[in-house]
């Protein structure tokens, strides 16, 4: 064999070769087809081969190469994005929401809160607001995907060519916008977006998605969610919107500012083709008649309102119904504050106001920023239906914004002289007597001498207090004691039916017994407690309403979210016996009728009612009730720059206020506002052996030589304390008592200065307040 080369199907003759393929094409290679390389096969054209700028375009094997993996990598993103993307929790400004104030007859108190929203049930959106907000923007909505790429490109196109800016996003991804993630313009935000509404569409109704859609979306004028906007707009809840309106809510939401025709009137045209877009889109979906659209107008909204915030007489009523809530277990502290509570009160405007006419008309009115004392006085009352206990108007003070303190439920201000008809009514209740046996009733005589001590069981007690102007009464029955609101009978009377009875009945009727200076004393007849004006007021509703008691309300119903929240029964007992009750009913129609507190015979109504005066006429106190309302109204004394409580001498101009004076006045204008157009109605009294009328009572101090039916003692030797009375920093020490459950007293003082602060005065009658001697000054009960 020839160690020469060979090629592959060539060589020379007679090897396997092509004969003559020598000379000449001895040096060409040859393919394995036998062939010259660079040839054709048979049956096969050269590709020419591609020249110049040609060889910068791909093949189109390299362009269907790249689609698919174009297609592959969009596939898997979206794989990718739809198993990484999870369905976050709402936003706080999604979720955020007021809560809504009413009055009891569903007009508008108050809203608490930075956010404009109210949510509702999407059961609660009647169909027809329902169908304008779809025809607006996502006709079909419930036919669709929860993304319409087609609705993206033409909208993106529109945007591009000037058409103006406009969304392509249907209902559940403004739902998820609005509802889940922020309103920044960021790709970051638009992809998440993407995916939450794909994940969302398939895993929530699409009536969930509208009725959050609904709830969550802005309407302008600070309104979120659309039964904001139909408050907004219209004055209405959603339920009440026609077709009309419902149309132009929903031509809002396209461009709240642009489309709202009361801040810019200029824009109406613009609104209006709007408004005639969604009607027209409903009758084109079925949703309205086409002869009902031609019938309707323009709903013009109403004029903006400027948030209502708590100023006025709204943050204290709101103030007290939410404590109302909290500290009756309805709904606690932290919930409550989330929001999103519609709050129907008890409180009736009609009386509401009459109550802020009469402060201002009666009081607020003879204020001077002359005189300094004059910047001391404020004012609280309260207002019960008796029958109900509903708490029908509340006095606050002047404005929330400027004294925030609320006058109606702050526990810091002596009661005085209205803590005294308790006193009564325990008497009756237990059937006590004086120290001589004698059964108390309305005609029973004590002795009203000035500063006579108090006799207990075991002798003289050492506690003396001053009436009002020193005055000696002498013998005089309970009714007439009551009309001057003697201070040395009553105090008297708590001893003989016991501190401790006296106290039990005057929580019985309503008073808290958590009550700061609450206590079993004799002076405790002379009201050193501190009972808010509202406790007063629900003690005195149960003396009008025959002893029955049930604790007050401030709330009617409350609901969210549509889902109505159980309210606690009221249950009503009875808190001391009716002949109790209507007994210091009647002694209290004659403090009205001849006593210190005539004022309040403007209210032209049967009234019953007691004065009181706190220590240094820091406050003075009216509480009184007719058949059909029960109200008491305190005028305080309070430095609003140190909140240090001040006297009222010199307010007004006069020497002294006192409960007869401006709280008789107030209630009064404000009794016959509030039942102007309900007929006087009488008291329906049943009265026990001895307590007679007041027709029949006698209300002239008795002659000195009438027989007493309690032993008299003789005035304390102690010298007295010329100088005025001071606050009491302590509480009161607890003083012996006739209680017959406690062990007789072993060691009780027989003369000298007393320990026991001494409330001094008898409500009413312009003078200086009286002191126990050697004590601090008590209550001044006038």
């Amino acid at each position: 064999m020839s160690d020469e080369p060979q090629l592959i199907g060539g060589g020379p003759a007679g090897t396997g070769g092509r004969p003559g393929a020598g000379d000449g094409d001895h040096d060409t290679p040859h393919r394995a087809d036998g062939l010259p390389a660079g040839k054709p096969a048979k049956g096969r054209k050269n590709r020419p081969q591609r020249t110049g700028w040609r060889r910068l375009l791909p093949t189109w094997r390299m362009v269907l190469g790249g689609l698919l993996l174009i297609v592959l990598l969009v596939a898997g993103g979206l794989v990718t994005g739809y198993l990484l993307v999870d369905i976050p929790p709402a936003n706080k400004a999604a979720i955020a929401q007021s809560n809504v104030f009413l009055y009891s007859d569903g007009s508008q108190l108050a809203r608490e809160g930075k956010v404009n929203r109210e949510s509702v049930q999407l059961s609660q959106v009647p169909k027809r607001t329902q169908h304008a907000v779809l025809a607006a923007e996502d006709r079909d909505f419930y036919s669709e995907s929860a993304i319409n790429p087609e609705a993206m490109v033409r909208a993106a196109w529109n945007t591009v060519t000037g058409k103006g800016k406009q969304s392509g996003s249907t209902i559940t991804q403004q739902y998820v916008k609005n509802y889940y993630l922020d309103q920044e313009q960021t790709v970051t935000r638009k992809v998440k977006e993407f995916f939450i509404a794909i994940k969302l569409d398939r895993e929530v109704s699409k009536d969930k998605i509208l009725e959050g859609y609904l709830n969550t979306s802005y309407f302008g004028r600070n309104a979120y969610g659309i039964q904001a906007a139909a408050q907004a707009y219209y004055g209405k809840d959603i339920g009440e919107l026609d077709t009309a309106q419902s149309a132009y809510l929903a031509t809002l939401l396209n461009a709240p500012s642009a489309y709202d025709i009361v801040a810019h009137p200029q824009n109406k045209g613009r609104a209006v083709a709007r408004w005639n877009y969604v009607l027209d889109g409903m009758v084109k979906k079925g949703w309205l008649d086409r002869a009902e659209r031609q019938k309707m107008t323009f709903p013009t909204p109403s004029d903006a309102k400027v948030a209502s915030g708590m100023s006025g007489q709204r943050g204290y009523l709101v103030e007290a119904v939410e404590d109302y809530l909290t500290s009756n277990g309805i709904i606690d502290e932290q919930t409550l504050a989330r929001g999103g509570y519609r709050i129907t009160t008890t409180i009736d405007q009609k009386k509401q106001d009459a109550f802020t006419e009469a402060v201002r008309d009666r009081l607020m009115s003879k204020l001077s920023p002359d005189r300094k004392v004059d910047t001391y006085v404020r004012a609280g009352g309260a207002s019960i239906d008796p029958k109900s206990g509903k708490v029908v108007a509340l006095y606050g003070g002047i404005d929330y914004t400027k004294q925030f303190v609320n006058n109606a439920t702050r526990r810091d201000y002596q009661v005085g002289s209205t803590f005294k008809p308790f006193v009564f009514t325990s008497a009756v209740r237990y059937g006590s007597t004086t120290q001589d046996g004698q059964t108390i009733t309305a005609d029973t005589l004590y002795n009203g001498d000035n500063k006579r001590e108090v006799v207990g069981s075991g002798g003289p007690t050492g506690y003396a207090p001053a009436n009002e102007d020193d005055v000696d009464y002498g013998d005089i029955d309970v009714t007439t004691a009551t009309d001057n609101s003697v201070n040395s009978v009553y105090a008297q009377m708590a001893e003989d039916v016991g501190p401790a009875r006296v106290k039990e009945t005057a929580i019985d009727l309503g008073v808290p017994k958590n009550t700061p200076d609450l206590h079993a004393s004799p002076s405790i007849a002379l009201g050193p407690a501190t009972a808010s004006v509202l406790d007063m007021t629900e003690a005195y509703a149960t003396l009008a309403n025959h002893g029955k008691h049930g604790n007050y309300s401030l709330v009617a119903k409350v609901t969210k979210d549509g889902a109505q929240i159980k309210l606690p029964d009221r249950e009503e007992r009875q808190a001391v016996p009716r002949g109790a009750a209507d007994a210091t009913t009647s002694i209290l129609q004659s403090v009205v009728d001849g006593g210190t507190g005539t004022a309040a015979q403007a209210a032209e109504r049967p009234a019953a009612g007691k004065t009181g005066t706190a220590e240094e006429d820091k406050a003075a106190w009216f509480a009184g009730y007719t058949p059909d309302l029960a109200t008491v109204v305190a005028v305080m004394g309070q430095d609003s720059n140190t909140g240090v409580q001040k006297s009222l001498y010199g307010a007004t101009g006069l020497e002294r206020i006192n409960g007869g004076g401006y709280p008789a006045e107030i209630w009064a204008q404000y009794t016959a506002g509030a039942l102007d157009g309900r007929p006087p109605a009488d008291f329906d009294l049943r009265l026990e052996d001895g307590a007679d009328s007041p027709d029949d009572s006698q209300n002239n101090p008795q002659p000195p030589d009438s027989p007493p039916t309690v032993p008299t003692t003789p005035p304390t030797d102690a010298p007295q304390d010329p100088s005025p009375p001071t606050t009491p920093t302590d509480n009161p020490p607890d003083l012996p008592t006739s209680d017959p459950t406690a062990d007789p007293p072993t060691d009780l003082p027989t003369g000298g200065p007393s320990t026991e602060p001494g409330p001094g005065d008898p409500d009413g009658d312009p003078g200086d307040p009286g002191g126990d001697p050697g004590g601090p000054g008590g209550p001044v009960n006038g």
